[in-house]
């Protein structure tokens, strides 16, 4: 099965949200408007635990994703106000999570290799297609695998394959090229690999 896949549908079943526009998440954001604490506190109970979860896969330690969480939400309280009700709250408050986290990574000084600097990039040949297709990896092996990449491999892997973001937005996210990002995934998917027939 190509980890591609699998993963997909890992990001598919077990952590994905939905975020669908609801009229209750539209009335908490015009009571957090005008000041209400509850509202910010029922607002926050009802997207903290997926955005938790996209914090971690992100920066992959408890702690500071926790530390991002809070970050993230107090943000995103302070701009309440540019929220347009034209996109879904959720993915919103999802992208300023997101931005938080690939911002405490930088902070890391997260390790993405140039492309120039990339010999023997990987591409998906019809061969690594079918070395990919023959591999059957239960979904706990594989997020513990990704917890293993690099913080430059498991972050542009997340945004990809959990986040649903195409390499274009995971550049500008980034500050790196498309090209950068496609190579980052395709060593990724070749160290996913390593790591798993290991």
């Amino acid at each position: 099965m190509d980890i591609a896949v699998h993963l997909s549908s890992l990001s598919k079943s077990s952590l994905a949200v939905s975020f669908s526009p609801s009229p209750q998440a539209l009335s908490l954001v015009e009571r957090c408007l005008a000041g209400d604490r509850k509202a910010q506190f029922d607002l926050y109970q009802q997207y903290a635990k997926a955005m938790y979860n996209c914090c971690l896969r992100i920066v992959n330690h408890d702690t500071e994703a926790e530390d991002v969480l809070q970050e993230a939400f107090l943000l995103a309280f302070r701009r309440l106000g540019e929220y347009r009700k034209e996109a879904e709250f959720g993915a919103w408050l999802k992208r300023i999570v997101v931005n938080t986290a690939i911002n405490h990574i930088r902070k890391r000084r997260m390790d993405l290799l140039p492309i120039e600097n990339a010999k023997g990039q990987l591409d998906d040949t019809e061969q690594d297609r079918q070395r990919d297709a023959n591999l059957s990896y239960e979904v706990e092996k594989v997020k513990r695998a990704i917890q293993q990449l690099p913080d430059g491999f498991r972050v542009v892997t997340t945004l990809y394959l959990l986040e649903g973001y195409d390499h274009v937005e995971i550049a500008e996210i980034l500050g790196i090229s498309e090209s950068t990002s496609k190579s980052q995934y395709n060593r990724a998917k070749a160290k996913l690999r390593e790591i798993l027939t290991n």
